[in-house]
């Protein structure tokens, strides 16, 4: 039963003992009553009043017995509530004096687990420290190695340049005895008519022209917003490619100075152009890491060449194939492609990145000029580099094949011009000036169809031509008011063509 039906249960068995316990009483003051009413009741009326008030007085105090009892049995009941309660607390209360317990029992378990654990941060912290002091050893030799690697380079570049100056000198007095061995100028016309005369037994040798020395600004052209850093002619033509910064490649009728087409789709800065042998597809390399083939023919893009990770600064597609191309790229490889596919099919990984290259024109090896100076010769079947050359103390930023292919004409941040013999890998010329300074690292040189003259661009706006035959200056020509970045000279003989960095170009004849 629940405690309050219990309670209920009392205060009846309480109520009917105090009935019993008034009628008891009742009828044991009765006899008396009426004996004390016989002999007064002569007394009269004030007597039986007085007796009626007792009687009254007697009913008021069994009535007031009767709440006093019903008060008491209801306070009974309300205290064996109330120490039910009682009972309920302190059994709450015991619950939590446990939990309490348990508390500080896993409080004191924590407490050591922080005690174990700030032991071992210490130890932690010491062996740092001390992991801090073999790292500040071991950073402090390797800046000490740095230092000497760094000293024993700048030694081994300034010998590589004494070289490079003897082997001028040297190249200097042969062309001296040579020249005096020429006993007139009809040795010099006999070997060039020789040499027009072999041409014409070479490969694409029926368009042979002897080149003309250009003195003049044909035309000055705002070609490209924000500069032009690539220039080429078509193969045995006097049309003009040309890519700039504002991502357009344009082509040029260099007779009336008229762009007759313009190629869009490309995503970043133009800093290279190649062309097919054919004439049909136009590759440019770019600053967005990719490379873009546009047929000529409808002016749309054919494929777009991904897989380089850094820009793209240098492309060049085979003489015999127009299938195959390379590109370089400033993630220190160089990638050949299948254009008819549109998919890289070998990657050559470098040491240092790539400015420039340029195929053989068998078309199995590349030459590749890097921002080390060295003129670099792959073999593209096996992939395997075949010789290297200490072309520069600077960074090379251009290469030209002569149309023989035995030459190649590199440039160089040292403002150098080298020609290499490369049946013998050795230099066979070196052209510089006094106000030719290169403007760039992908600054462009070229030679002259006929291969007798080299052109370059110069930091002030200048263009020097040099003969290959006397390696000294026949002109200097004057017309751009930027840097000159890029030359060209079309296979024909004429014209030549410039780019500078405010993004015009000079037809010059």
């Amino acid at each position: 039963m629940s405690p309050d039906e219990i309670a209920k249960e009392a205060i009846k068995h309480a109520v009917k003992a105090l009935r019993k316990r008034h009628l008891l009483e009742e009828g044991a003051h009765a006899p008396a009553i009426i004996a004390l009413s016989k002999p007064f009741a002569s007394q009269g009326s004030e007597w039986k009043e007085k007796a009626e008030n007792l009687e009254l007085e007697l009913q008021q105090c069994y009535k007031a017995q009767a709440r006093l009892s019903e008060q008491l049995v209801v306070e009974v009941a309300e205290s064996r509530t109330s120490k039910a309660l009682v009972l309920e607390k302190e059994a709450v209360i015991a619950d939590l004096q446990n939990e309490v317990a348990q508390a500080r029992d896993e409080c004191y378990q924590l407490k050591e687990t922080l005690e174990e654990k700030t032991k071992t941060l210490d130890l932690v912290v010491s062996e740092n420290q001390a992991l801090r002091t073999q790292l500040e050893e071991i950073t402090l030799k390797a800046k000490n190695a740095e230092a000497e690697n760094k000293m024993l380079v700048d030694r081994w570049m300034l010998q590589k340049m004494q070289d490079a100056e003897r082997l001028n000198e040297a190249n200097a007095i042969y062309e001296d005895m040579m020249g005096r061995l020429k006993a007139s100028s009809i040795e010099q016309l006999a070997r060039q008519q020789v040499d027009g005369v072999v041409r014409q037994y070479e490969a694409g040798a029926e368009n042979f022209v002897e080149s003309t020395v250009p003195t003049k600004c044909k035309y000055r052209i705002h070609a490209h917003e924000g500069g032009c850093g690539s220039i080429m002619f078509e193969h045995n033509s006097d049309k003009l490619i040309t890519g700039g910064h504002d991502r357009t490649i344009k082509m040029w009728d260099t007779k009336t100075g008229v762009v007759s087409c313009t190629l869009q789709g490309c995503l970043g800065t133009v800093l290279d152009l190649s062309l097919t042998h054919d004439n049909r597809s136009i590759i440019a390399a770019s600053s967005s890491n990719n490379l873009y083939m546009w047929d000529v023919t409808t002016g749309r893009i054919r494929h777009t060449l991904t897989g380089h990770t850094d820009k793209v600064c240098a492309v060049d597609v085979s003489k015999i194939s127009s299938r195959r191309a390379v590109s370089a790229a400033y993630d220190r490889t160089i990638k050949t492609w299948d254009l008819q596919k549109g998919y890289c099919v070998n990657t050559l990984i470098c040491h240092s990145n790539c400015n420039a290259l340029c195929f053989s024109l068998d078309g199995q090896t590349i030459c590749s000029g890097h921002v080390d100076g060295n003129l670099r010769i792959w073999d593209l079947q096996t992939g395997r580099l075949l010789s290297e050359i200490a072309a520069h103390s600077q960074a090379i930023t251009s290469i030209c094949p002569s149309q023989s292919g035995n030459v190649v004409l590199t440039s160089g941040r040292d403002n150098l011009h080298n020609l290499f013999d490369m049946r013998s890998l050795e230099v066979c010329g070196t052209l510089r000036a006094n106000e030719n300074r290169v403007a760039s690292n992908w600054s462009r040189s070229c030679m002259s169809g006929d291969d007798n003259y080299v052109a370059a661009g110069s930091a002030d706006g200048s263009i020097c031509i040099w003969s290959r035959s006397r390696t000294d200056t026949v002109c200097t020509l004057r017309e751009h008011t930027a840097p000159v970045l890029s030359c060209s000279w079309s296979e024909l003989g004429q014209p030549l063509a410039s780019a500078d960095k405010s993004g015009n170009i000079c037809i010059w004849a």
